[in-house]
C-alpha cells in the first residue's frame, strides 16, 4: 500500500507543475484532464502527508521518553503518544478507503426514471411524491432538475416520469436509489381507512454521450406526432412530440414536453444514450460479478430496496437494515443519512474484497 502511496505523492507533485505550465494551459482539453487527475489524487496525497507527519510525531515522542524526562513532561508525552497512535490507525483506514478505485461515473449527471408499479392510482401518486422528494434533494445540493418526459395519471402523480439532475457528484449520491420503493399508507381515495401497499420503480442512469456510447443513426427510427395533455398552445396543433426507437435493442423513448420538435428530439436521444450506456454497465458488472460483487450500491430494478410506512412514520432501507422514524423529513429531501449509510456499507464491502 505504501509503495502505491509514494507513487501518488510523486505524481501529485508532477501534476502541480504541469497544470501551471503555459504550454499545457494553452491546450484546454489536456489541461482539464490533468486538473481532474490532480483533483482526484490530492486527497490521497494530503492524507499520506498527514500519515507521515503523525508517524514522525510518534517517533519523536518515543525518543523524548527514552531520555527519561521529568514526570510532568513524561505524562504529556505519553498522552501525546496515545493520541497520535490512535490517529495513525484512523488515517490508515482512511487511506485504505481512498485507495479503493473510484466509480468512473460518480461525477456524472444522472437521468432518473420513476414508474408506478403495483397499486394503480396510489402507485402513480407515490411516484409523484418520489419525484418531489428527489427535486427537494437536488435543491438542497444546488443541482438543477430538468424534466425530460412525463405521463400523468388521472388522479395526479405520474404513471412514469423521466428527468435529468445536473450537478457535480449527482450520480455518486443518487446511484443507490435504483430499485423498487414500497409505500404503505392509507390512500386519499380509501374511505375505510385501510392501509394499502403499492410499489414504484426507480432507475438511475449516468448521463452518457457519443464518447461513452456509439450509436449508428441508421439503427435509429425517429417518428414525430402531435403532443397530448398539458403543454401550452402548441399541444394538439403541431407535430412537436418525438418518438425515438433504437431498432437493435428495441428501446423506445418518447418526449413531448417541449414545444420545439428539435428540443424533444435532443432530450429523447439523451435518454437513449443513457439507457444504452446503462445496459453496457450492467453487462460489464455481470461479467465481473464472480470477482467482485459490491451490490449494495446499485441494486436491480426489481429488487425491493426501501419501504416507506406512513402510519408508523418510518422509512426502512432493507440493504443496510436502517430504519428512521422521520418520514416527513425524508419526503422533504433529507436523504443524506440514508445515502451516507449506503455509501459506507458499499465501501466497507469493497474494502473487504480487496486482496
Amino acid at each position: 500500500m505504501f509503495e502505491r502511496l509514494s507513487e501518488f505523492v510523486n505524481r501529485h507533485e508532477e501534476l502541480s507543475l504541469l497544470i501551471n505550465d503555459p504550454d499545457i494551459i494553452a491546450d484546454q482539453g489536456k489541461w482539464r484532464a490533468l486538473m481532474k487527475e490532480y483533483s482526484d489524487i490530492t486527497p490521497i496525497a494530503e492524507k499520506y502527508t498527514e500519515y507521515k507527519n503523525t508517524k514522525k510525531n510518534i517517533e519523536e515522542a518515543i525518543e523524548m521518553l527514552e531520555e527519561k524526562p521529568d514526570e510532568e513532561l513524561k505524562s504529556l508525552l505519553k498522552d501525546e503518544l496515545t493520541e497520535n497512535r490512535e490517529r495513525l490507525a484512523e488515517i490508515e483506514e482512511e487511506l485504505k478507503m481512498l485507495l479503493i478505485p473510484k466509480d468512473p461515473n460518480d461525477d456524472k449527471n444522472v437521468i432518473m426514471e420513476i414508474r408506478g408499479g403495483a397499486g394503480g392510482d396510489e402507485a402513480a401518486l407515490f411516484a409523484g411524491s418520489l419525484f418531489r422528494m428527489y427535486n427537494k434533494y437536488a435543491e438542497r445540493n444546488g443541482w438543477k432538475v430538468e424534466l425530460m418526459s412525463a405521463s400523468e395519471s388521472d388522479l395526479g402523480g405520474f404513471k412514469e416520469v423521466c428527468f435529468m439532475i445536473t450537478g457535480r457528484g449527482a450520480y455518486s449520491r443518487l446511484k443507490y436509489e435504483s430499485g423498487v420503493h414500497r409505500v404503505q399508507r392509507v390512500p386519499e381515495t380509501e374511505s375505510g381507512g385501510r392501509i394499502h401497499t403499492s410499489t414504484v420503480t426507480v432507475a438511475v442512469l449516468p448521463e452518457a454521450d457519443e464518447v461513452d456510447v456509439q450509436i449508428d443513426m441508421n439503427d435509429v427510427r425517429i417518428d414525430v406526432f402531435r403532443a397530448s395533455g398539458n403543454g401550452g398552445q402548441c399541444v394538439n396543433t403541431t407535430d412537436s412530440a418525438v418518438r425515438v426507437t433504437h431498432i437493435p435493442t428495441g428501446i423506445v423513448v418518447s418526449c413531448q414536453d417541449e414545444k420545439s420538435q428539435l428540443k424533444n428530439k435532443n432530450k429523447a436521444l439523451k435518454v437513449l444514450y443513457a439507457r444504452l450506456y446503462d445496459m453496457e454497465l450492467k453487462k460489464h458488472n455481470e461479467e465481473i460479478a464472480g470477482e467482485r460483487k459490491a451490490q449494495v450500491g446499485t441494486g436491480n430494478r426489481n429488487e425491493r430496496i426501501r419501504t416507506y410506512n406512513f402510519p408508523q412514520g418510518r422509512v426502512t432501507d432493507h440493504r443496510v437494515n436502517l430504519t428512521l422514524y422521520k418520514i416527513d423529513n425524508i419526503m422533504e429531501g433529507e436523504l443524506d443519512e440514508i445515502i451516507d449509510a449506503l455509501t459506507a456499507a458499499e465501501r466497507a464491502e469493497r474494502l473487504s474484497e480487496k486482496p
